[in-house]
């Protein structure tokens, strides 16, 4: 039997590839670890993790239907794991590149409960970005409210 160890990659579809590649890279750090112009994929690393960007006019963007928009997007959320968490730190990082932060919040989420808050791409996909846990994650006890 197999055990989950992690999420690899996301792929998000995009209808602005450099709007959304400008956004990852300086607004969350990402770095292109890949481009794949040939298909239309953009793949940036994100810790131990990719995100994929995927152009809805490319080969495999396209392959996903209609192309999200303000009515519909890809997904609801995904999160990213900073440390440290310092809510003023990343007020002010989110806000030097024109993006509106959520108010902080004590999510639970991987490796347990602790504070985040949410911002949105260009194409309007959510982003948590959640810090170190104040209650840790116990599989012997699980979720924790």
């Amino acid at each position: 039997m197999f055990r989950l160890k992690s999420l690899d990659h996301v792929v998000l579809r995009v209808t602005d590839v450099e709007r959304c590649l400008e956004f990852y890279e300086t607004v969350l750090g990402c770095t292109v670890e890949q481009a794949r112009v040939d298909i239309g994929l953009y793949q940036l690393r994100a810790g131990d993790s990719i995100i994929d960007l995927a152009d809805v006019a490319g080969p495999v963007g396209s392959e996903g239907g209609l192309a999200p928009g303000a009515t519909g997007h890809n997904m609801d959320h995904f999160c990213v794991r900073v440390e440290p968490f310092d809510e003023d730190q990343l007020r002010r990082h989110f806000a030097s590149h024109g993006v509106e932060a959520g108010p902080v919040l004590n999510n639970w989420g991987g490796d347990g409960r602790g504070p985040s808050l949410y911002i949105k791409d260009p194409e309007g996909n959510g982003i948590e970005v959640k810090g170190p846990p104040t209650i840790p994650y116990n599989p012997e006890v699980g979720y924790v409210p």
